[in-house]
């Protein structure tokens, strides 16, 4: 039987507890390791009939309503409704809520981590993604973001303001991988004015639903925000986004996804006069020049494997200088070897289940067949680590890959795999001075651009990146790739991981759009136009 009570949310719609169109149920990830079948029996019974005995079993953790199109359209009217009100709320109140939301993700980060577990997110894992938020909504990152809401300047008999003014009701479309990080963004749409709806997945809705619904809400109403500020419904995500492109009520939308398909939603939002947010997929570099501190490079290389990969902002490839390739690879391999599968609520388990795992194994096959050299990894394996064709996590696995030109046939190389899989390549050996020219390049070719990180001594070749990488929303030097930090972007970035929009991504700032103001006393119009 249950020790704990079950987690049970409904729609939550213009600040009231809405009934869906049935229920979607939670069971934890560790029930899925041991009992796979057990546990996908007892969310299809439950599904069938919500009063089941099932309800009472300890695999089952929570379940969240689902929203049909006639609560959707209810919550986007409730957002719209509640916008111009909270856009009226002096700044300084809306970015008290940044504040309390980090007190409170401070008060409750033991709830906020057993959330994450119970959705297969490693707990070192989880505590890291809780780190983002702390960062996110720091007292130094806050007063960055007020300081870029509003500026005042003195002009003689002028007052003149550039602020951002809020685009109105903001939608959030978070992705499976990372539901509740990811909707917390939408803290920040709320403090530059905005109302929003957000779409907990339908496959992996209880994260998301705790944190609007038990976290976010009661602090908007501690803040006298009113009712449909924050709306957050569980739906199904096609059937949600053709709603919201089609509702002229929606002024942005957030999406978070795959590049293709991104793009594709890009183009329709603009041509249904919405403003599009995209946080796509990242395919992040490495560089390692001759004078790295290696063993700490490597550190940050082996965060490839963190989450089996399936991290957006992980590492994907590495350029590594020839003169210490072999070095940096047995290094590598070394701390591939250390970070093991396991219940998610183990402290020394850093990877995560992989469900589909064919487009691996096409993927490294593919690379092997062009000449990659497997250094280590490439097998599935048990919760043990013990190598196994039918386990459920797959080995870190590292690949060799010589030749710069050579490296950009090769997919793993491209495009975003969200595997464990990492190719370093060593380039030929050259005089510095093209090597730096050649790595450059290679970084600002990217199809992608969310991350990059270069590991270097010579103050010469660090200045050289900081003045000519323009890919990515965050570029990295001597430091985790992963890591956060104040002041500096938590996502964003350019190409197929932002769109044509790309950049580093504020959301405080991309939900909101820039307007210049001036405030006269006693000017002649006719002298300001032609002078006196």
């Amino acid at each position: 039987m249950r020790e704990k009570p079950l987690h049970s949310y409904k729609l939550y719609i213009a600040g009231k507890d809405v009934d869906g169109d049935g229920w979607v149920y939670t069971v934890s990830s560790r029930s899925l390791l041991e009992d796979v079948f057990t546990s996908v029996g007892l969310k299809r019974e439950l599904e069938r009939d919500p009063e089941a005995e099932a309800a009472h079993h300890p695999y089952v953790t929570g379940r969240c309503a689902i929203a049909g199109d006639t609560a959707i359209d209810l919550a986007t009217e409730a957002a719209a409704a509640a916008a111009p009100g909270w856009a009226m709320v002096p700044l300084e109140r809306r970015m008290l809520l940044g504040s309390r939301f980090r007190e409170e993700l401070l008060l409750r980060r033991q709830e906020f981590v057993d959330m994450l577990v119970a959705e297969a997110h490693p707990v070192r894992l989880a505590r890291w993604e809780l780190s983002c938020l702390l960062q996110v909504f720091s007292e130094e990152s806050l007063e960055w973001y007020r300081s870029q809401m509003h500026t005042e300047f003195r002009h003689g008999p002028r007052r003149l303001i550039v602020r951002r003014q809020p685009d109105g009701v903001v939608a959030f479309n978070p992705p499976q991988n990372a539901p509740a990080p990811s909707a917390a963004l939408a803290v920040l749409a709320l403090m530059a004015g905005n109302s929003v709806i957000v779409r907990a997945p339908r496959s992996i809705a209880l994260s998301t639903m705790w944190l609007m619904r038990d976290v976010v809400g009661p602090l908007l109403d501690e803040a006298g925000a009113p009712p449909g500020v924050l709306n957050a419904v569980c739906g199904n995500p096609r059937q949600t986004l053709e709603r919201w492109l089609a509702d002229p009520l929606i002024n942005d939308i957030f999406y978070i996804g795959g590049s293709q398909e991104g793009l594709r939603f890009q183009e329709r939002c603009v041509a249904a006069g919405k403003k599009p947010i995209l946080e796509l997929a990242g395919n992040d570099g490495i560089v390692v020049w001759k004078d790295a501190d290696v063993p700490k490079a490597a550190e940050a290389i082996a965060e490839a494997f963190y989450g089996s990969g399936q991290i957006c902002m992980v590492p994907n490839y590495v350029l590594v200088h020839p003169s210490i390739a072999d070095r940096l690879i047995t290094e590598v391999a070394e701390r591939a070897a250390e970070v093991r599968p396991g219940y998610p609520e183990d402290e020394d388990v850093l990877l995560s289940p992989v469900r589909r795992s064919e487009r691996f194994f096409s993927l490294l096959q593919r690379a092997l067949d062009q000449g990659a050299e497997l250094v280590t990894g490439g097998r599935r394996t048990e919760l043990d680590g013990t190598p196994s064709e039918t386990g459920v996590f797959l080995q870190p696995t590292v690949l060799r890959i010589d030749g710069l030109v050579q490296a950009r046939g090769f997919d793993v190389v491209r495009h975003e795999t969200f595997f464990p899989l990492l190719p370093i390549v060593v380039p030929e050996a050259d005089d510095d001075d093209s090597l730096l020219e050649d790595f450059v390049t290679f970084v600002n070719s990217n199809d992608y651009g969310l991350r990059n990180s270069l590991w270097a001594k010579d103050p010469a070749v660090i200045d050289t990146f900081v003045q000519r990488v323009v890919n990515g929303g965050l570029l990295k030097v001597n430091d985790s790739h992963i890591g956060f930090l104040p002041y500096l972007p938590s996502h964003g970035g350019t190409g197929l991981t932002g769109g044509v929009f790309g950049e580093a991504n504020y959301p405080m700032l991309k939900t909101s759009h820039v307007q210049g103001v001036s405030i006269a006393d006693g000017i002649s119009p006719r002298d300001a136009v032609f002078g006196s």
